[in-house]
């Protein structure tokens, strides 16, 4: 065969440059990364998929972290204004609030030394009620959770109790841990005691507060013996009126069950669903034995 038959003229149009389709340009690694963690990032506040500048993380994100981490520490320090808190307390139409404090002298104390924050300093300004519901509302180690989200919850909280139990009056307990909430309802002579607490600040988030229910309360329940709901830090954590709903459950749970703890269960989430499957008759709602 003629050699120039298989040749081809560049000046030929129908096999022009111009007339060849470009290939399609495949996406670069650090692009499909950023698509992955991108959408993975929506659905949390941890810091995922940050990326690396050489061996470290990019100078925007190492900023990040300290910027957090300040701020963490800044909320385990701040100290609680107990006057203003006190009348935003009041505001909510429970009862005028006391205030008690645990035996740790002061922050410092109190961080080291976690039993004295177990313990009561003096709790006759505790008086006794006999209500259905008592609530300690503590600084724990985050008194800016506290001061930020402890108004608006007891609101729901009231709101979704009020018409089922009788409710005592408020007590603000200072530099104080979970079980002095325990000594506390024995003063008050309540049934069931609510603690809610600054949970302990993160590098994702120093505002969360916690409830912690304790059925039966005395010195010396452990901690098997309460259920807790945590993250509730609005917008971005569990909301004031859902945490009241589940703690309103695992209320009705605690007294049909005789004990709140390990044997009590948040089925809250899984009540709609079961109604629509079974006819079957269900225990109280929130709670499963």
């Amino acid at each position: 065969m003629d050699d120039s038959a298989m040749s081809h003229d560049p000046a030929d149009a129908s096999f022009s440059a111009d007339s060849v389709a470009p290939l399609a340009a495949e996406p670069s690694e650090s692009a499909v990364a950023e698509d992955f963690w991108g959408a993975l990032r929506g659905s949390t506040q941890a810091r995922i998929g940050l990326g690396r500048t050489g061996d470290a993380l990019p100078t925007t994100d190492v900023l990040a972290l300290r910027a957090a981490h300040a701020a963490a520490r800044d909320a385990v320090h701040l100290p609680l204004d107990v006057a203003t808190f006190t009348e935003q307390i009041a505001a909510v139409g429970l009862g005028t609030p006391v205030t008690v404090a645990s035996r740790a002298a002061d922050r410092a104390e109190y961080l080291r030394r976690p039993d004295l924050g177990r313990s009561p300093d003096d709790l006759t300004a505790v008086i006794e009620t006999g209500a259905d519901i008592g609530f300690v509302l503590a600084d724990g180690l985050s008194p800016l959770a506290l001061t930020e989200h402890a108004p608006g919850l007891l609101a729901a909280l009231s709101a979704e109790l009020g018409d089922s139990y009788t409710l005592a009056p408020p007590v603000i307990a200072t530099q104080a841990r979970v079980a002095l909430g325990d000594h506390i309802a024995e003063a008050m002579g309540v049934r069931t005691v609510l603690v809610l607490i600054g949970e302990r600040p993160g590098l994702s988030v120093a505002d969360s507060l916690g409830i912690y229910l304790t059925h039966l309360p005395r010195p010396g329940r452990a901690d098997a013996e309460r259920n807790c709901v945590s993250n509730i830090h609005p917008p971005d954590g569990l909301t004031y009126t859902d945490a009241a709903r589940v703690v309103a459950g695992l209320v009705a749970g605690a007294r049909a069950l005789g004990r709140s703890g390990v044997d009590l269960k948040d089925t809250s989430r899984a009540d709609s669903l079961a109604a629509a499957e079974t006819s079957v008759v269900e225990p109280a709602p929130g709670f499963v034995s």
